[in-house]
């Protein structure tokens, strides 16, 4: 009985870097939208309530985010432009949108955390309800809504961090041109009918007998 040697077939390899690439992607897709709908809304939200003395009465103010400071609002807009465009770019250009969509991140929680604090924007208020321009706000509080705007402004942060860990391994947009970067070929036009009558009109002008054989 003759011998068989038994030949393992080669195993495929582990599609390691596509799953990572499809994972860090749905994670950035959604960290960096649902931080800027978070940072967006946030800064529509109340931040801070005070009372100002107006004609020997008290007058209630409060500020909504959008009040104390437009940065996180216009930062979360700036994110999810980046967001979209890292998809529209490769190479270094995909790394310098990420970059910019880490920033915008950033950016959105140090303006939130600064915000948190702030009475700027009451005390105008009361100068402007009181017509004093030395006026301040009294009894100041704060809600808890620029934390949330921080929150959104960390998420936004997340995303940047794995577009540039990542990016190299997302699909960009497709364009004119195949993956090896050559321009896809034309397609050749249809040869034309010698016995179509347009055919004919053109032979005869050009000198040429369209019968003959």
């Amino acid at each position: 009985m003759e011998g068989v040697t038994a030949v393992p077939s080669p195993r495929p390899e582990p599609a390691g870097p596509s799953r990572t690439g499809r994972t860090s992607l749905a994670a950035a897709l959604l960290s960096g939208a649902l931080g800027a709908a978070v940072a967006l809304l946030a800064t529509r939200q109340q931040w801070s309530e005070g009372v100002a003395t107006v004609a020997g009465g008290a007058f209630p103010l409060t500020a909504t985010g959008s009040d104390v400071t437009g940065v996180p609002a216009a930062l979360a807009v700036v994110g999810l432009a980046a967001l979209v465009a890292v998809f529209a770019v490769r190479r270094a250009g995909r790394l310098a949108v990420a970059a910019v969509l880490a920033l915008s991140g950033a950016g959105t929680v140090a303006a939130a955390l600064l915000g948190a604090s702030d009475s700027a924007a009451l005390d105008e208020k009361a100068a402007r309800a009181s017509g004093d321009a030395s006026a301040t706000v009294g009894a100041l509080s704060h809600t808890a809504w620029p934390y949330v705007a921080a929150v959104g402004g960390l998420l936004l942060l997340v995303a940047g961090l794995l577009a540039l860990r990542f990016g190299r391994l997302w699909p960009a947009m497709s364009g004119r041109y195949e993956r090896g970067g050559a321009p896809r070929p034309r397609r050749a036009a249809a040869p034309a009918d010698p016995d179509r009558p347009e055919e004919l009109w053109k032979a005869l002008d050009r000198g040429e007998d369209p019968t003959g054989a």
